[in-house]
């Protein structure tokens, strides 16, 4: 079966890193790209890497009358995506990038975005997609909400380890470094390579929206309320993501026992692997793949322990995973179109 698809933000790094995922995908058809302001522009144009894939040209939204199209990806800003999904015949499927249908909450959805959700219904249907956790409610969905990176990486982890009850609820704490292709291709004075480069910046300290998206899944796993410390930051690398998670370990547990569980959990997953011994993961491990790659470690500090986990932002952060769950709803191979070797160097 081949399906056909059509890219709404097809001019952003997700857009982009999804067109090369989906010209690997041996049932995907791209119908059409959608970039309103490049609208009329080959996207080679915008990414000369592309030039040779025969893609159809940018068009507007209002150009695609989405008849024959199967599922449309969003990779829009939020607060966007919302007012184009009320729009779309009720036949397409929705993989959704962007932040839009996370918040299983509205009213959190407006607390942490600053204006009311402009699609609630829509919202009320959409599944979470991580997907090594959420197989089964993905491949009955219409609407995939898919998650952020930094919720990606601290996420695989955390949730297996509270679902045991081997981690304490409180003082969780994440610092997480991302490649500057996490900001966007918006020409913003704060990444323009002078400031990036030999630099290291911290952002949205004790308020970055990711937050809310971590809290809330960690908080259905709890079934209470949790609050953690969550600091990103930004590297002078073009992609990539490591996080450093910080948890207390529950009474007479050990960071060994945190890792066994961890191998239990995803023994047999594609995607997302424990490392061996006391290997420490890098983001080049997992560079240009779908790939998750965890460790942890007893901190020296009893009772503690230190968990690594690297992906790549923009594949298993954003658009490979989105891949990963369009193949769950059309039932192809999970792995289909995603088996990529990492990069090195």
């Amino acid at each position: 079966m081949t399906i056909t698809a059509t890219i709404i933000g097809a001019s952003g790094y997700t857009g982009a890193e999804l067109i090369r995922i989906l010209l690997n995908h041996p049932n995907v058809k791209i119908k059409s790209l959608i970039a309103d302001s490049s609208a009329g522009k080959e996207l080679s144009e915008s990414y000369p890497h592309l030039a040779f894939a025969g893609l159809p040209k940018l068009i507007k939204i209002d150009e695609e009358d989405f008849k024959g199209v199967d599922v449309v990806f969003m990779g829009l800003p939020h607060g966007t995506t919302q007012e184009v999904a009320l729009k779309l015949p009720s036949h397409v499927k929705i993989i959704d990038i962007s932040a839009d249908f996370r918040l299983r909450d509205a009213s959190e959805y407006e607390k942490w975005y600053g204006h009311k959700h402009q699609a609630p219904e829509l919202q009320k249907g959409a599944v979470y997609g991580l997907t090594e956790l959420n197989r089964e409610q993905i491949k009955k969905a219409k609407l995939v909400a898919c998650p952020g990176c930094y919720p990606t990486s601290i996420l695989l982890p955390l949730i297996p380890l509270l679902e045991k009850k081997l981690i304490k609820k409180s003082g969780i704490i994440a610092d997480s470094k991302s490649g500057i292709s996490g900001a966007g291709r918006k020409a913003v004075q704060a990444n323009l390579f002078t400031e990036v480069n030999e630099n290291v910046k911290p952002y949205g300290i004790s308020g970055h929206r990711h937050v809310s998206e971590i809290e809330q899944e960690l908080g259905l796993i709890a079934k209470e309320k949790i609050m953690m410390t969550f600091t990103p930051q930004v590297v002078p690398l073009n992609r990539g993501m490591l996080s450093c998670i910080y948890v207390e370990n529950e009474a007479g547990v050990t960071s060994e026992q945190l890792k066994k569980a961890l191998e239990e959990k995803y023994k047999g997953e594609k995607f997302v692997k424990i490392a061996a011994g006391n290997y420490i993961p890098t983001m080049r491990d997992v560079a240009t793949t779908n790939l998750a790659l965890i460790n942890v470690f007893a901190d020296r500090v009893g009772g503690r322990s230190t968990i690594i986990s690297a992906i790549d932002n923009l594949t298993k952060g954003a658009s490979g995973q989105a891949v990963q769950n369009m193949n769950l709803v059309f039932g192809f191979p999970e792995d289909m179109g995603l088996n990529f070797t990492p990069v090195f160097p």
